[in-house]
C-alpha cells in the first residue's frame, strides 16, 4: 500500500510547514507522525533530512536515525551541529551507535567519539574492540540484572529504577556477586509469582547464551532456533556482558543475505548501498572475480585447441558447443544455488556431503537423461526437415548429443553441490563458489566431455 493511501497529504503537509519556517509546529507535526512515515519523508526530501533529525524530539530522532541507510546516516551528523549531533549520538542504543561508527572512517570516528558523554564514550570503545562481525559489536550493556536472593516485590523496584534505559526488559537475567550469568527469566513469570517468592524459587535453569566472540550469522541461527526475543552476550568466564536482541538479528540477516547474492552473482560483498559506493571501489570489488572468470574461460579456447583434428573432421559438432556448454553451467548453477541456501539455513552440513552426493548423482542422471532425449530428438526432427544440415551420419550425431548432455548435466551437478562443501570445508565461505564460476568450470571440462564422447561415435 502507498503511503499517499495509508497518510493522505502527509508530504504535502510537511512542504507546507517548512514554508511557514515555524519550528514549533514542524516538531509537533513530525513528533505526531509514526517512525517509518518520518524515514519516508527524510526519502521524499533528502534536502531536508537534517532539518527533520533536528526538530523531532530526540528519543524519536534516534529511533529514526537508526533505521536509514548509512549514507542518510553519514548526510545528517555531517550536516548536523555538533551540539545536537552529540545528543543525538548519545541518545543511540549502544550497540546502534556502534553499527554507525563501524562505517566511518577511523579519522571521523574519533571525531565521534570526542563528542560522547564519558560512560557512553567507554561503552563505544569497548564494543569497537571486538572483532568485525562479532556479537561483541552487536550487543547492548543496557539490561536489567538481578540476584538469587532478590524477592520478587524487590525486583520490581529494580525494574522501576533501573529500566529506563534498557532496550528490552521482557527478559531479567540473573546473575551471581561475581558477575557470572546463571540463569534468564521471562517478566511473565516475575509478574505471576507472588510478591515474597524470591528468584531462586522460580528460575528453571535452562538458559541459552551467546559468547562475545561468535560470529552474528551464528547468533542468527541460534535466534531462530531458541525463538528468543533476546540473548545475554558472555566472555569466556561466563560473565555477563550485555544482551543482543532479535531487531538486530534482522539487520544481520539480511545483510547476510545480500552478501551471499552479490557473491553468488561473482563480485565480492557490497557492504554499502550500490548508489553510494565509489566507482572506483565498485570497479575492485568487480574486477577481480571478472578477470578469475576470463582466465578461466580461455580454457575453453585450450580445450577447443586440443580437440582441433576431431573439430575438422566433423564441424559440424560447433554448431552444438553453445548448447553442451550452457546446460551443464545451468545445472551447476542451480545445484550450487540450492546447496548454498541449504548451508545457510543449517538443512545440510559438511558431515552430510555422502548423502548429497549420492542425490545429485541421481539428480543429476534424470536431469542429464531429459536433456539429452530433447537433445536427440531435436537433431532426428531437424534432419527430417533439412537433410543436408547434418548429412548421413545425423543419427550419431544426435547420439552424441544425447549422450554428452547426460554426461555434462550430471558433472555440473555434482561441481555445483560439491564445490560450496569443499570450501566450507577449506574453511572459505561457501557462497564464493558462485554460479558464475561453477558455469566457468563447467564450460571448460564440458567441451572435453563432448568431445570425448564424439570421438566414440562419430571420430
Amino acid at each position: 500500500m502507498s503511503l499517499e493511501l495509508e497518510q493522505p497529504g502527509i508530504f504535502e503537509q510537511f512542504e507546507q510547514l517548512v514554508a511557514t519556517e515555524d519550528k514549533l509546529q514542524i516538531r509537533e507535526f513530525l513528533d505526531d507522525q509514526n517512525i517509518s512515515d518520518v524515514a519516508d519523508l527524510i526519502n521524499e526530501f533528502p534536502d531536508y533530512e537534517a532539518q527533520i533529525i533536528a526538530n523531532m524530539a530526540i528519543h524519536r530522532a534516534s529511533s529514526v536515525f537508526k533505521i536509514l541507510d548509512i549514507a542518510q546516516q553519514k548526510n545528517i551528523v555531517k550536516e548536523l551541529p555538533s551540539a545536537k549531533t552529540a545528543e543525538l549520538l548519545n541518545e543511540l542504543q549502544a550497540d546502534d551507535r556502534t553499527d554507525f561508527l563501524e562505517e566511518l572512517p577511523k579519522a571521523a570516528i574519533r571525531d565521534l567519539i570526542k563528542l560522547l558523554d564519558p560512560e557512553e564514550r567507554k561503552i563505544t570503545l569497548s564494543l569497537l574492540g571486538y572483532p568485525e562481525d562479532s556479537v561483541g559489536r552487536l550487543m547492548t550493556p543496557d539490561y536489567v540484572y538481578i540476584y538469587l536472593h532478590n524477592s520478587v516485590t524487590e525486583v520490581f523496584e529494580t525494574i522501576r529504577k533501573h529500566a529506563r534505559n534498557s532496550e528490552t526488559i521482557d527478559v531479567l537475567y540473573v546473575i551471581d556477586e561475581a558477575g557470572q550469568l546463571i540463569d534468564d527469566i521471562r517478566i511473565r513469570d516475575v509478574i505471576l509469582a507472588s510478591p515474597e517468592k524470591r528468584v531462586d524459587e522460580i528460575i528453571d535453569g535452562r538458559y541459552v547464551s551467546l559468547n562475545v566472540n561468535d560470529d552474528q550469522e551464528h547468533a542468527s541461527q541460534v535466534f531462530k532456533m531458541n525463538n528468543r526475543v533476546a540473548l545475554p552476550v558472555v566472555d569466556d568466564n561466563n560473565i555477563l556482558l550485555g544482551i543482543v536482541t532479535i531487531d538486530d538479528m534482522l539487520w544481520v540477516a539480511n545483510e547476510e543475505f545480500s552478501e551471499d547474492m552479490q557473491k553468488m552473482g561473482g563480485t565480492e560483498a557490497l557492504n554499502e548501498p550500490y548508489l553510494d559506493i565509489p566507482l572506483l571501489k565498485l570497479f575492485r570489488k568487480r574486477i577481480g572475480w571478472l578477470v578469475v572468470l576470463f582466465l578461466g574461460e580461455m580454457l575453453t579456447a585450450t580445450a577447443m585447441g586440443y580437440f582441433e583434428n576431431e573439430i575438422a573432421q566433423a564441424i559440424v559438432l560447433t554448431l552444438f558447443i553453445p548448447l553442451i556448454i550452457s546446460s551443464g553451467g545451468n545445472s551447476g548453477s542451480q545445484a550450487s544455488t540450492l546447496i548454498i541456501q541449504a548451508m545457510a539455513v543449517r538443512e545440510i552440513t559438511i558431515a552430510d556431503w555422502w548423502r548429497v552426493l549420492r542425490r545429485e548423482i541421481t539428480s543429476g542422471l534424470l536431469l542429464g537423461t531429459v536433456l539429452g532425449i530433447i537433445g536427440f530428438v531435436r537433431v532426428v526432427l531437424w534432419h527430417s526437415i533439412s537433410p543436408r544440415l547434418y548429412g548421413d551420419n545425423y543419427m550419431m550425431i544426435a547420439t552424441t548429443v544425447g549422450f554428452s548432455l547426460v554426461g555434462v548435466v550430471l558433472w555440473g551437478t555434482l561441481a555445483g553441490s560439491m564445490l560450496p562443501i569443499l570450501l566450507k570445508k577449506l574453511g572459505a565461505d561457501p557462497a564464493a563458489s558462485s554460479a558464475p564460476f561453477v558455469a566457468t568450470l563447467v564450460d571448460v571440462t564440458g567441451l572435453i566431455i563432448y568431445f570425448s564422447v564424439a570421438s566414440l561415435f562419430i571420430l
